[in-house]
This record gives structure tokens, C-alpha cells and sequence, in this order.
């Protein structure tokens, strides 16, 4: 259990690091920028237009912090959960930007993101080990705030953070557990706008963090099956954590 706190608290540390590395570049970008524009720019009035239009895919990772809270049951076991592995999943995602001034704008981006989390439960006193196949397919709507640096010839790099709240409409089975259907993240991270002749290309990589218990506790149709029963109250709260890398075509 520790080991998996540090482990969520290491991916949280990196998240803010990247950010603060990535936001003090975007602040640090010279007035010598000018001299970077001296060249013929592609697109050079894209940036001037109120609203803009787009799309993206990309890839994805779904990841879930655990917190047990150390139920023994009336056989001696004691069950943990953990996340052996990260699965590739994949992402798309409509894009609407609205420009606020030369340095911001509110980014809508709705979107469908496919995973699967693979899950390991285990009773270290009794040496019992089962798994399950976590499949999520989310409908997403992530509002952000993105905060732009000087555009240095045909590339501009920036910042951004905001909420996404999601359903899950992937079909629930019988297993272990069983996530809810809606959740609550924050994100933050960072891109780079570069002006191709015809379009703009925008790699961005971000990280997700849940707010809410993605677990669903009531679980009436395990009252039968003593041994799922048992792992699920065996797990306090889970989280999700996500990393996503999106190319956006704008």
C-alpha cells in the first residue's frame, strides 16, 4: 500500500514538474522573438481569428490509485489491489477554441477515450491471486484555460489546465469491482502550436487526475459471492490517473 502512495504521489510530483518546467519556458521566451519572425511564417494571421475549429487523436494510458483500509475477514484474509501494468488505449477528440486575448484561450474539447486497466487482487496470507480486465470507454468534456508564449517563427509553445468531466459507457459486467459511471478530473499540461503551409499540428501531452471515488461500493449482486464481496470491502477509494497524448490538427 505504501508503494503504491509513492508511486501516485511520484506521478503527481513529475505532473507539476513538467508544468512548471513547461510554463517557465513559455514565460521565459524573449523579446529577441522578434528576431526568430524576421522569416516568412505559415499561417501568420491564424492566431488573429476569434474561434477556431479542429480535431485530435492520439493515445492513452489509464492508470487507478488504490486506498485500503485494512479489512481482515472472519478467514484471516486481507486483500489488495494494484495495477501490474499500463495498457495503450486510444483517444479522439473534437476541438472548439475560443481566443481571449494574445496570450489565453478557453479550450472545449469533447471527446471518447478507450482503455482497459488491468487490476491484480491478492490475499498475501493465504497466497490467493485473481485479476480482472477493467474496460472503460469515456465520453469526455474537458474545459481548460491555455496559456500560450510568443510564437517563435513557425512554432509556439504553451501550457494548460482545466476540468473534464466524463462518463463511463462501457457495459459493466459481474467481477470484483465495478467503477461508476461518471467521474471528475483535473488536468494539466503542455503542447507546442506548429504552423504547417495548410494547417496547424499540435502534439500535447497531459496528465489526468481523479477527484472522486471511481469505485461503486453498493453492490447488491455480489451478496452471493462472499469472495468478491470481500475484496470490495477490503478498498476504501480508488482514483483515476491518466496520461494522454493527443495530436491535434487545427
Amino acid at each position: 500500500m505504501s508503494e503504491k502512495r509513492k508511486t501516485s504521489g511520484l506521478a503527481g510530483r513529475i505532473a507539476l514538474v513538467a508544468a512548471l518546467v513547461a510554463a517557465m519556458f513559455c514565460a521565459s521566451v524573449p523579446v529577441s522573438a522578434k528576431k526568430l519572425n524576421d522569416k516568412v511564417q505559415n499561417r501568420p494571421y491564424a492566431d488573429m481569428r476569434r474561434f477556431h475549429l479542429g480535431f485530435s487523436v492520439g493515445m492513452n494510458t489509464f492508470g487507478m490509485s488504490f486506498h485500503h483500509n485494512g479489512f481482515v475477514t472472519d478467514q484471516g484474509q486481507t486483500w489488495f489491489m494494484s495495477q501490474p501494468a499500463y495498457n495503450p488505449g486510444f483517444c479522439v477528440n473534437g476541438l472548439a477554441e475560443l481566443r481571449l486575448n494574445d496570450y489565453f484561450s478557453l479550450r472545449v474539447s469533447p471527446g471518447l477515450w478507450f482503455g482497459n486497466r488491468v487490476i491484480d487482487f491478492y490475499d498475501v496470507a493465504n497466497d490467493v491471486r485473481e485479476r480482472q480486465d477493467l474496460k472503460s470507454a469515456y465520453i469526455v468534456l474537458p474545459v481548460e484555460l491555455k496559456f500560450a508564449a510568443q510564437r517563435m517563427r513557425n512554432l509556439r509553445p504553451y501550457v494548460v489546465g482545466g476540468v473534464i468531466p466524463s462518463v463511463d459507457v462501457a457495459k459493466k459486467n459481474i467481477d470484483f469491482i465495478k467503477t461508476k459511471s461518471s467521474e471528475f478530473m483535473l488536468s494539466v499540461g503542455f503542447g507546442c502550436d506548429i504552423y504547417l503551409p495548410y494547417f496547424k499540428l499540435i502534439p500535447e501531452l497531459k496528465f489526468c487526475f481523479g477527484l472522486t471515488d471511481c469505485i461503486n461500493h453498493d453492490r447488491p449482486d455480489l451478496v452471493d459471492d462472499p469472495l468478491r464481496t470481500n475484496v470490495n470491502l477490503s478498498v476504501k477509494r480508488a482514483t483515476t490517473q491518466m496520461v494522454v497524448l493527443s495530436f491535434y490538427f487545427e
